[in-house]
């Protein structure tokens, strides 16, 4: 993560100083469980509390202990030990690295994921109060970025509200799934402490207790959720280029925000760049690229080796501080978005008629044509609008043997633009319910 992309409050999750308050706090509770198992003394459990609850712990001195020690987990407890003294030696009673680093790394996962959750909730509160904004903004639809058939802007911005709808919904699935404890000693056997203690640090931590784990949490959970995190970035590259594909020159119907005092070019004055829906392409391809690695950490050697452990420190925190940028810039790229409806007028009647191809077509058929001949009296007027510059309606009226199937009034009735439009509201109530945008 580097802090151009980075907001304060996730970094602060991937931080040293939270990481080590986490560690702490694992063993804390797991003191609390041994203690009410008679295992240690509960004053020792007290102590450790006292001493360790309000303590800053010291990144420098830990950094300076696992120099020595090449051993992060028990750097951190040689320090934990000078804070609290003597009652220490109770601290990660039959416990191994793996039930801190792989506990640890889920709670900053959980946490990281309540932001992340927040921050779809933002953008979806966006999506929808543009989207009844532009519920009537007739625009061209496209198929392959070719002229297809009008729909309004409003549509579309219901299609992105219901796709991070089932982001949102993806997100919360992925974070039950991530959301495990593993307090269970070498390889998993609970040999050395009893389940009892893995089942109290779980509910004090907000997690579950893993139903198996060998010497670590199975990986397959965490596969699943950096792969859901790829599907949401994909999702945010879906948006970004719509808009900047709809921001080009000779488009013009929706634009980024461009502020008083930007700058678009160092060599051309001229220029209003799509530059933040741009970012949000690259950022999306960050994201996607951290899930095969930790696809490829679900196999791991026997009950565990460390290949996951240098790939995990990268992907947590890039991932999640990444994902989590993009979205908050992508909610402020809808909130200001720059919508032109005059243009989208414009584009649409561009090709003078055109886009009603289809409706002429099915009337024809209706009236006794077959298809194959209906499609060949629609496409041969319709070249003429592409190649000559004709207007489609013109043509269709001058040419006989549509006219022997349909009347002018037939004809004419097929290029009413509201036909298209007519179940727009069906689609709001698929989407959005009967809720108001105010609602």
């Amino acid at each position: 993560m580097i802090p151009r992309y980075s907001r304060p409050d996730m970094v602060a999750i991937w931080s040293p100083e939270t990481r080590f308050r986490i560690w702490f706090e694992i063993e804390a509770h797991a003191c609390d469980a041994l203690a009410e198992l008679g295992v240690i003394p509960k004053s020792a459990a007290a102590k450790i509390w006292e001493m360790g609850g309000s303590a800053e712990f010291d990144v420098s001195r830990i950094d300076e202990i696992e120099s020595v020690t090449k051993h992060d987990v028990i750097a951190f407890l040689t320090h934990l030990a000078e804070i609290v003294g003597p009652e220490a030696r109770f601290v990660h009673q039959g416990m191994t690295s793996s039930d801190i680093l792989d506990t640890c790394f889920n709670v900053q996962l959980v946490r990281a994921t309540d932001l992340l959750l927040d921050d779809l909730t933002a953008l979806l509160a966006a999506l929808k109060k543009r989207a009844f904004e532009h519920k009537d903004t007739i625009t061209i639809g496209r198929s392959h970025a070719i002229h297809a058939e009008p729909t309004t802007f409003g549509v579309k911005l219901a299609q992105a509200y219901a796709e991070f709808e089932r982001c949102r919904t993806r997100l919360l699935a992925a974070r039950e799934e991530v959301a495990t404890c593993a307090i269970s000693g070498a390889v998993g056997t609970f040999a050395n402490i009893d389940p009892r203690v893995e089942e109290h640090v779980a509910k004090a931590m907000g997690l579950s207790a893993e139903p198996v784990s060998t010497q670590v949490i199975p990986r397959d959970r965490h596969a699943m959720y950096f792969a859901t995190l790829a599907v949401i970035a994909s999702s945010i590259e879906r948006v970004a280029v719509e808009i900047r594909h709809l921001q080009r020159t000779e488009v013009l119907e929706a634009e980024e925000y461009f502020s008083p005092g930007q700058k678009g070019s160092s060599a051309m004055p001229h220029k209003r760049n799509p530059v933040l829906t741009e970012n949000l392409t690259g950022l999306a391809r960050m994201v996607r690229s951290y899930a095969q690695p930790a696809m490829e950490n679900v196999a791991l050697w026997h009950e565990r080796d460390i290949s996951h452990s240098s790939v995990e420190r990268m992907i947590g925190p890039d991932a999640t501080v990444t994902l989590d940028f993009a979205l908050a810039r992508l909610t402020g790229v809808i909130e200001k978005l720059l919508v032109y409806p005059d243009n989208m007028m414009a584009n649409l009647n561009k090709f003078r008629g055109l886009v009603h191809s289809q409706r002429v077509l099915l009337a024809l058929t209706q009236a006794g044509t077959s298809r194959e001949d209906a499609y060949r009296l629609v496409q041969r007027n319709a070249m003429k609008v592409w190649e000559e510059g004709k207007d489609f309606l013109t043509e269709l009226l001058a040419d006989d043997d549509v006219r022997k199937a349909l009347s002018e009034e037939q004809i004419r009735e097929k290029f009413d633009l509201a036909y298209h439009t007519k179940h727009v509201d069906t689609i709001f109530g698929r989407v959005f319910g009967s809720e108001h945008p105010g609602n």
